[in-house]
């Protein structure tokens, strides 16, 4: 009896904690077994579930050591003094503050084989993740203006692909986003040099400075990409209003919102999403650092899932914002008490929402169910 008030006792402890925003363990006191043993269960189940990632900027995957280690190599002089010192430049009170770090990163990347290193070191840590499937965002337009050529770019990325899909077993594909704080122009010229390599490239998104810049400012490039073939998402909703959402759907027409949290201000909206089952690649770590949302407690993902949308769980930029995937989780697991069947839902969203062929997703689907049969 002692030991199931414990636990009651734990579990109210827990609930408050997470919804009011402070630590969850009363100092000096052992987590109990059973509580102990919820939260060992999640993170096993975390680890060994087969993932995607449907939401990560290749550049925003620029670790602070290899971005030291590029610059040696291209003679190029960082404003900081030590890898520590990157660190402790990523204090973000907004997406524009990120922004500004992002692109001056950018700035080491010059050859192609700058371009493999940086995608083969973040799809080595996709393994480790037990990510099956990925499809990263680049962003051409921080490159091509800086005076290197799109097919460096692509080449580098690409054969680091190639090389993952052997060696580490992980698929990866590339969404060529346009630079939204740019011209519609800038992107149309994008667009023209990306056709070239249409075999290397499944889709095309929009991302960069949200607010002041629409969707609908991007409609006749969207209308060329679609018309050529490629898979359309766009960022939408993280810090613009929800009609951004409204307009990436019915303006660019896109299959895919990334982020779309702020849908939740929009209950006919929020409808419209659960029915049409589109998905939302939300990047609750992101949300976090860039003061979207400002306690991970607050974040609505467990409050879009009841509502039956079609949420996926992302690093986004994982560098800048301390996070990979199965952190992501565990961060929005711990914080929302999300539940095991609530957990493998996600998941279950990423994989049939990503660009995996259907005996690619059934795999996956089946990898699902013999890890579900392991873990009681």
């Amino acid at each position: 009896m002692a030991d199931n008030c414990q636990s009651i006792g734990w579990q109210i402890t827990v609930i408050t904690g997470m919804m009011y925003g402070f630590a969850i363990r009363p100092a000096g006191q052992p987590i109990p077994g059973t509580i102990r043993g919820a939260m060992l269960m999640i993170d096993t189940l975390i680890t060994r579930l087969p993932k995607c990632e449907l939401h990560i900027h290749i550049e925003g995957s620029l670790e602070p050591e290899l971005m030291f280690a590029l610059a040696r190599r291209n003679g190029i002089s960082l404003p900081y003094a030590s890898v520590e010192a990157v660190r402790q430049a990523y204090q973000f009170s907004n997406l524009q503050d990120f922004l500004d770090i992002y692109y001056q990163g950018m700035s080491v990347l010059i050859t192609e084989q700058d371009f493999y290193d940086l995608a083969w070191s973040y799809l080595e840590r996709a393994r480790a993740d037990n990510l099956v499937h990925v499809e990263m965002f680049f962003d051409p337009q921080g490159h091509t203006a800086r005076g290197v050529e799109f097919s460096t770019v692509i080449n580098g990325l690409h054969r680091a692909i190639v090389d993952a899909r052997q060696a580490l077993g992980v698929r990866a594909s590339l969404i060529m986003c346009f630079l939204r704080h740019l011209d519609e122009a800038d992107a149309e010229k994008t667009l023209d040099a990306a056709l070239a390599f249409k075999d290397r490239i499944v889709g095309v998104g929009l991302d960069s400075s949200e607010a002041g810049h629409p969707p609908s400012k991007f409609k006749r490039v969207f209308n060329r990409a679609r018309n050529a073939g490629f898979f359309l998402s766009a960022h939408a909703g993280e810090e613009g209003p929800p009609s951004y959402i409204w307009e990436a759907l019915d303006v660019l027409g896109v299959a895919r919102i990334d982020h779309g949290i702020r849908a939740m201000e929009d209950q006919v909206l929020v409808g419209r999403l659960a029915r049409e089952k589109t998905a939302l690649t939300v990047c609750p770590l992101s949300n976090l650092r860039l003061r979207v949302v400002d306690d991970m407690a607050k974040h609505p993902l467990r409050r879009m899932l009841d509502k039956g949308l079609m949420v996926t769980v992302n690093s986004d930029d994982p560098a800048y914002f301390g996070g990979y995937v199965n952190q992501n989780y565990r961060a929005v697991s711990d914080a929302l008490g999300l539940d095991r069947d609530e957990i493998v839902a996600i998941v279950r969203n990423g994989i049939q929402a990503s660009l995996m062929t259907p005996s690619e997703k059934n795999e996956a689907f089946a990898e699902i169910n013999r890890v579900l049969a392991t873990i009681p």
